[in-house]
């Protein structure tokens, strides 16, 4: 089960394909082998969270944990430095590598001191060494090699063992946060100026690489970016100051991508969506040409087509930012397109008509929808799992109580086996916390303030009533 196959695939938007690094390597592995790997990532992640070994603001590679989480953890620490009044600023690093630096030895030590259990040590020990591969593509010569690099990408345990490689890198910031995704490193900082933001970056930078050179990680420099936040009614200049890394300097971007996200220093969100609708648009243009107006699939088929390849594209973000109203009637405009390719109805077709034969909602629906679904989501997510979640006032009522933290991993998927109440039949949390939580998210974005936040009449008039129902 230590054999597999090598797939390569050319990495998207490279100048040139002449080196090694211009290419992504997936290993396809015995389906048996996978299961086992999967029973023992579910084992060591429960294992590492119970003996404090991943850090409370690590995301990614972790059940219950997305883009959703990190992105809404940042923005809130943002806008609450700036409430502060404090100059904010974020630098973005990602880890050169991957898995491929991940030493089997050194993970070994490093659970074996965080207290995980010897025969879990010894199996992930024996799971990372005396591998083989072989590589697939046109000429490649069909012979197992020995890997001697770190876990095969492509395997359930992978990023599990990736994130506890690097969890040491995680620094102690007074003000401000680090969130580590995956592979990706982001430092934020507030203080009085951007000067002094630049030079708090270079000082835990510092730190941070003198912690890699125990573990032999890298950053990879092309990929470093800096962005200084600013508010609306921020009227001074606009600040170009640079930071120097490794000997090289990096000026501020005014558009920064992380996770999917085009974020701004005004955290604006028509760049995002923008961008969005730029990759929705080719991707129809490609499925067009399966499938011309008037032949080809048919109206059933266009809408799967439509549903899993142009609406997760289109509306990716929608949980956290909503388009403004100028880019929103740009976003009905494009979708108007596309129900009138699904359907192959006349372009004079009324849009109500057009809506219930295409079966599928307008883009601000669709948008409401996936905002209250990742209210929902975050609500049963437990504060000591989740960074977001975490950043919620203690006097917000939540619902987490009635959870099993065993189940954490059956949240992304919706399943309702993962939920235990222990209140009465007269209470519907779920009905609650869906109004409220939904509620606060409009309330912040609304007003411009910082993630979930509610006023005092408001907040006094929930915490009552849950007050009520709880008795």
């Amino acid at each position: 089960m230590k054999k597999a196959n090598g797939i390569v695939l050319d990495k998207p938007g490279k100048p040139d394909y002449l080196t090694p690094a211009s290419f992504r390597l997936i290993v396809l592995l015995e389906t048996v082998s996978k299961i086992l790997e999967r029973l023992s990532a579910l084992r060591l992640a429960s294992a590492a969270r119970s003996l404090g070994l991943l850090h409370p603001n690590q995301c990614g590679s972790l059940a219950g944990l997305g883009c959703f989480d990190a992105v809404a953890t940042l923005t809130h620490e943002v806008r609450l430095l700036q409430a502060a009044s404090f100059e904010v600023s974020t630098l973005f690093l990602d880890v050169k590598g991957g898995f491929d630096i991940v030493c089997a030895n050194k993970l070994a030590m490093i659970l074996t001191r965080g207290g995980v259990s010897a025969y879990l040590v010894a199996w992930i020990k024996s799971f990372l060494s005396k591998r083989q591969c072989r590589l697939i593509f046109q000429g490649a010569p069909k012979v197992f090699c020995p890997v001697g690099v770190g876990p095969p990408q492509g395997s359930p345990i992978s990023p599990l063992l990736f994130v506890l490689y690097i969890a040491s890198l995680h620094p102690t910031i007074l003000q401000g946060l680090a969130i580590i995704y995956v592979d990706g490193l982001t430092i934020t900082v507030g203080s009085d100026s951007v000067r002094s933001n630049i030079r708090a970056l270079q000082y835990y930078f510092s730190i941070i690489q003198r912690q890699c050179a125990d573990l032999g990680v890298a950053f990879s420099v092309p990929k470093t970016e800096l962005i200084h936040w600013r508010t609306l009614k921020d009227c001074s200049d606009i600040s170009f100051a640079l930071i120097m890394i490794n000997d090289m300097l990096f000026p501020p971007s005014q558009v920064v991508r992380w996770l999917g996200y085009w974020p701004t220093p005004t955290l604006h969100s028509s760049v995002h969506f923008l961008r969005r609708l730029a990759l929705a648009k080719a991707s129809f243009t490609t499925i067009c040409q399966f499938s011309a107006a008037g032949k080809g699939l048919s109206s059933w088929c266009n809408r799967k087509l439509v549903f899993s390849a142009i609406l997760p594209i289109l509306t990716y973000g929608c949980d956290l930012f909503f388009p403004d109203a100028a880019t929103l009637r740009k976003f009905d405009t494009f979708w108007h397109v596309v129900l009138r390719w699904t359907t192959n109805c006349f372009y004079t077709t009324a849009l109500g008509a057009l809506y219930r034969e295409a079966l599928l909602p307008p883009i601000s629906s669709i948008g409401k929808h996936r905002r209250r679904s990742a209210a929902i989501r975050l609500v049963y997510t437990p504060s000591e799992f989740n960074p977001a979640m975490a950043r919620i006032p203690e006097s917000v009522p939540i619902w987490d109580q009635g959870c099993s933290a065993d189940n954490h991993r059956f949240l992304l998927r919706g399943s309702t086996k993962a939920i235990h109440f222990t209140c009465s039949k007269s209470v519907n949390p779920v009905r609650d916390a869906f109004f409220f939580f939904f509620f606060c998210h409009m309330q912040g974005r609304s007003q411009g303030n910082m993630f979930l936040l509610l006023d005092e009449k408001d907040h006094t008039w929930l915490k009552k009533k849950h007050d009520d129902e709880s008795r």
